[in-house]
């Protein structure tokens, strides 16, 4: 089981490895932005905005919300919407990440814990930040190393 500093470790590392992903973006071009690759037909902002869409929505059913939100059903938004969209989320993530207990975290979804759930959302992002880093480095943007260990050692040296 991960308790909740755990989770909380896990949605700074979110936070910074998709930062380094939306910075590489930055000053794509619309037809790049929008142009299925490799990864799939999305592109790299439509697999940004599903990987974005599918954070919140497991914070929203996790924490009991009837709201759904799809923005992956929506005309697709450029890179300055999508970060000020993921600032709103990882600041509602933090917020609700402080108020789980240890017994929260052990709540069952449809057989699967809460903790569980949580732990599926990070790796799920850590799938999407690797088909856009692909995509990225082809062009030219490689976010560089997005490892969670790079992330922990920039943690222990700000704490320190």
């Amino acid at each position: 089981m991960i308790d909740a500093d755990g989770l909380r470790f896990l949605n700074g590392y979110e936070r910074w490895a998709t930062g380094r992903i939306l910075d590489a973006a930055a000053g794509i071009d619309a037809a790049t932005w929008q142009r299925p690759n490799v990864v799939g037909e999305r592109g790299i902002g439509g697999i940004l905005v599903h990987h974005l869409g599918a954070h919140q929505r497991w914070r929203h059913y996790l924490s009991g919300s009837e709201e759904q939100p799809r923005p992956e059903d929506e005309p697709l938004i450029g890179l300055v919407e999508l970060g000020e969209r993921w600032a709103a989320e990882w600041a509602a993530m933090d917020a609700w990440l402080g108020s789980l207990s240890p017994a929260t975290l052990e709540v069952r979804h449809e057989g699967t814990a809460m903790w569980q759930a949580l732990l599926h959302l990070y790796n799920h992002g850590t799938q999407h930040r690797s088909e856009v880093a692909a995509v990225l480095t082809d062009v030219g943007r490689s976010p560089g190393d997005l490892d969670l260990v790079d992330f922990a050692e920039l943690e222990a040296r700000r704490e320190g």
